[in-house]
């Protein structure tokens, strides 16, 4: 029986449920959930949304995953799904069921094995592996193709089927070699290192579609580095067109699909035979074109007026050359007698007719320039009693030089004396003092 007295005890569903969302909320091992279990009950709504549960053999919980995040997973989600998901765990007021909130979501049994190829994918990027630089081009006309893959299956068919459809004429040389497995990056290195001793023009490697363990062998670090170093041009074609592998980044070129990678080989014959009729055409009109052009040269040297009119110019010529000696002739008449004249001029010179007169003259002349440097000798006037007088090698004229105790030399015609002053006699300064 209730009594009135105790209602205020009693709380609302809304009270409670609120309740037991702010415990929930704030705590903190429930902010960071990892959770592995089963898909089941999956929608999709229509603004992305994702609405699912999650289960195991005992248990399960409500899941979403908002479209912000949903967007950006790599997979198709399916009931049936075996995933690794990370979200918060809170509840769903309206309905009081607490649920958990994903944000990230990968497929169980893969997590690792994504997380290794994003790191050798980083790694070799980094290294320069997969720049656009180291890239071959492949061959527009090859004559071998090598091809790496299972020797049964859809995708040896298909590149078969594809390269003769296309281009019969070219040769193939299957490479057998495992493509899935813990062995099998070793077996496809193998089988590289045979392609290399064969004259090939471009080499395709690759298999058909599968989950990422069955490709993983094209992850292999040891194989990327070895069709890096691959001489031979490399078309990658692993799995479907959303499959992405090492393998492709690392290629030459990277082919969606097995079919895809031998339409990049090889050219269709039907489209070599259109280009080689276009040649034709074009070679045939160019060399019409050439037979015109030469054709109207030829018309024109017919019609020239030297092949017409050769005498002409002969006739011109020889006129020019009799121009040419005759003046060559007037020249030399020219020349021979201005240097007549000249030898005349010389010849008649006085120098020539009275070379002693002449003679006589230049002695005369010698004789008078003598007599005035005999004139203008100093030693001449030594020679009539006079002397040169010099002091420390140098002649002097001025008595103000001259103190006592100087040593002076006296030259005269005959000697030298040298001689010490012992008083200087003189002029008389301007205030009257003897020097």
């Amino acid at each position: 029986m209730i009594y009135l007295q105790d209602i205020s005890k009693y709380l609302t569903v809304t009270a409670l449920t609120k309740y037991l969302k702010y415990l929930i909320d704030n705590d903190e091992h429930l902010q960071n959930v990892y959770l592995r279990g089963e898909i089941s009950n999956f929608k999709l709504h229509s603004r992305g949304h994702l609405y699912f549960s999650l289960k195991d053999e005992n248990s399960k919980i409500n899941a979403i995953m908002f479209a912000g995040h949903a967007s950006k997973l790599k997979f198709k989600i399916e009931d049936g799904m075996k995933v690794l998901v990370k979200g918060k765990v809170s509840v769903y007021e309206p309905s009081g069921n607490y649920q958990i909130y994903v944000t990230d979501m990968i497929e169980d049994g893969i997590g690792n094995l994504y997380v290794a190829f994003e790191q050798l994918k980083k790694q070799l990027t980094k290294e320069g592996l997969f720049d656009q630089k180291h890239k071959k081009p492949i061959p527009k006309i090859p004559n071998r193709i090598g091809i790496i893959t299972a020797p049964t299956g859809a995708a040896i068919k298909d590149i078969l089927s594809t390269i003769k459809r296309r281009y019969p004429i070219c040769e193939t040389i299957l490479f057998p070699s495992l493509v899935q497995g813990p062995e099998a990056h070793l077996n496809l290195i193998k089988q590289l290192q045979k392609a290399e001793e064969y004259d090939l023009d471009v080499l395709i490697i690759g298999r058909g579609g599968g989950s990422i363990e069955d490709l993983w062998p094209f992850n292999e670090e040891l194989l990327a580095r070895t069709i890096f170093d691959f001489s031979i041009p490399i078309i990658s074609a692993v799995g479907h067109e959303v499959d992405y592998t090492i393998c492709d980044f690392v290629a030459d070129v990277r082919a969606a699909t097995p079919t895809g990678a031998a339409e990049i080989a090889v050219p269709n014959l039907v489209d070599l035979l259109n280009l080689i009729e276009n040649y034709k055409i074009r070679l045939n009109k160019s060399m019409l074109n050439q037979i015109d052009n030469y054709q109207i040269w030829l018309n024109k040297l017919r019609n020239s007026y030297v092949l017409k009119n050769p005498m002409a110019i002969y006739q011109v010529k020889e006129q020019m050359l009799d121009h040419l000696i005759e003046n060559l002739i007037t020249n030399m008449k020219n020349l021979m007698e201005r240097k007549k004249n000249k030898y005349n001029q010389i010849a008649s010179s006085y120098v020539l007719k009275k070379p002693q007169i002449i003679y006589e003259q230049k002695q005369n002349n010698l004789n008078k320039l003598i007599e005035k440097l005999e004139v203008l000798n100093p030693m001449s006037t030594l020679k009539r009693g006079y002397a040169i007088i010099k002091k420390n090698n140098k002649a002097i004229f001025n008595i103000k030089l001259f103190k006592p105790n100087d040593e002076i030399d006296i030259i005269l015609n005959e000697g030298l004396l040298k001689v010490n002053i012992l008083r200087v006699e003189g002029k008389t300064n301007d205030k009257g003092r003897k020097i």
